[in-house]
């Protein structure tokens, strides 16, 4: 079965392009084409189940700024937008509200970097950096741009790819600290005090936050919590861990199963110190996840971003 970013790829080569090629020739160099953003379409992990709502044929338009004349193109681009064949590759098109449909039509780019990022222009401050949901990150960047008149957009979506070092450092040295508390202290002083309950609550912490850590150590954002497995056991790096968070979030803390959990959360404190080691992230010789925290802390080279607090980043 064709993943829905195929399809919207199919749909804007047999009619998106051939429309603009005709009606909006002289549209073609401040128009930009694809489809990314929410959905898990725009992840590549669209399945049966994905169809049963928001899934349909379409692209987005993206266009400029908000003058007389784009808001005239805007207009003229939905009419024919609104026009496209409503049935494509044995789907349906939905009816479109003003200004396309909620995740297809026709947008303005600032608007929905703006909505993403908070930067109508991709262009973040440290704050933002540090403030702006990592899903919301995923979504700008995601997808796929099939056309690209201005480079407008392709320019913003390469300023947003990754996080600036310093920034990945800080948020990195955050959700480490929080692992060690969370798993290597938290867990088994849970467990002493007979609170089954709470050192559930403090497995699925530390998983969370290792989570975070290894989408950090592969440069890459962690989308929506309902596809971070998924994009996880993608991952070129610590994938297999994976397996591991699935084990502590989702069994019980009695007996034999408490000390289980005590050694896998060792064991993925280790492999994520060793893969910290080979990356050269952290000077600290030790299996304690908060010296190695304030270790990638410590190597952050803008004096102003290394002196926040060292959870700044994490959330």
């Amino acid at each position: 079965m064709p993943k829905g970013l195929d399809i919207a790829r199919a749909y804007w080569e047999a009619h998106g392009l051939p429309m603009l090629e005709e009606q909006f020739p002289e549209l073609m160099p401040r128009v930009a084409a694809g489809l990314f953003g929410s959905g898990s379409e725009c992840f590549g992990f669209d399945d049966d189940i994905s169809r049963d709502h928001d899934f349909e044929p379409g692209f987005m338009l993206l266009l400029p700024g908000e003058d007389a004349v784009d808001r005239r193109a805007a207009f003229l681009l939905e009419r024919a937008y609104a026009k496209l064949p409503k049935e494509f590759m044995g789907l349906s098109r939905a009816k479109l509200q003003p200004v396309g449909g909620p995740r297809r039509g026709v947008f303005r780019a600032a608007d929905f970097f703006l909505e993403k990022t908070g930067a109508p222009d991709g262009v973040l401050t440290i704050g933002q950096w540090l403030s702006v949901p990592e899903y919301a990150l995923a979504e700008a960047v995601n997808g796929e741009v099939f056309f690209d008149g201005p480079g407008d957009v392709t320019a913003i979506r390469a300023r947003l790819a990754h996080y600036p070092e310093d920034v990945r450092k800080k948020r990195l040295a955050g959700h480490l600290l929080l692992m060690g508390q969370a798993g290597q202290y938290n867990y088994p002083r849970c467990l002493a005090h007979g609170e089954g309950g709470a050192a559930q609550l403090a497995a699925i912490e530390f998983a969370r936050h290792a989570m975070r850590a290894v989408f950090l150590l592969n440069g890459v954002y962690q989308p929506y919590y309902k596809w971070a497995f998924r994009a996880m056991r993608g991952l070129p790096r610590l994938s297999l861990l994976a397996e591991l968070m699935e084990y502590l979030i989702s069994t019980d803390n009695d007996g034999e199963l408490a000390a289980s959990k005590r050694d896998v959360i060792e064991g993925v404190a280790a492999d994520v110190i060793s893969e910290l080691r080979a990356q050269g992230l952290t000077r600290a010789d030790c299996a304690d996840l908060e010296k190695h925290a304030y270790s990638v802390n410590d190597s952050i080279a803008d004096a102003q971003m290394r002196n926040l607090h060292v959870l700044a980043g994490a959330d």
